[in-house]
């Protein structure tokens, strides 16, 4: 039974929130469904953009199997950041599971399907209104 960190959030995420409780409901089912113990989920700090808890989960791979994530989307926004997260999982030979999507990575492929996840998401939010123009 592969040991898992739940990581879940304090703030609203890509227009999204979900209560804590219900982040935790949603992360203990994953993990009894797919025979993973779940060990208590790390909640990531409420400003906005915030990893810092996610580098401390990070720093803790080498006494556990992997992470859990409540959703894909909790993942850093932007692309490098993204691939800092996955390339540390997959050098260290854990696994990243994003529990309400029922994906997960544990190798290169895995990683290029979960970005396409991001792209086609980030693709679909609708365009910032454009500034008024001057008269």
């Amino acid at each position: 039974m592969s040991r898992l960190r739940g990581y879940i959030f304090a703030r609203p995420f890509m227009g999204e929130r979900a209560p804590q409780h219900v982040q935790n409901i949603v992360l203990r089912d994953y993990c009894q469904r797919r025979g993973h113990e779940l060990l208590l989920a790390a909640t990531e700090y409420a400003m906005e953009d915030s990893t810092l808890i996610l580098a401390t989960v990070l720093d803790e791979l080498t006494e556990i199997d992997g992470i859990v994530m409540y959703s894909l989307f909790q993942l850093p926004r932007d692309a490098a950041g993204r691939r800092h997260v996955v390339d540390r999982v997959l050098a260290a030979g854990k696994s990243l599971h994003f529990a309400v999507e029922g994906m997960r990575i544990t190798d290169a492929e895995e990683a290029a399907a979960v970005e396409r996840c991001w792209l086609v998401r980030t693709a679909m939010e609708p365009a910032a209104p454009a500034a008024p123009s001057a008269p």
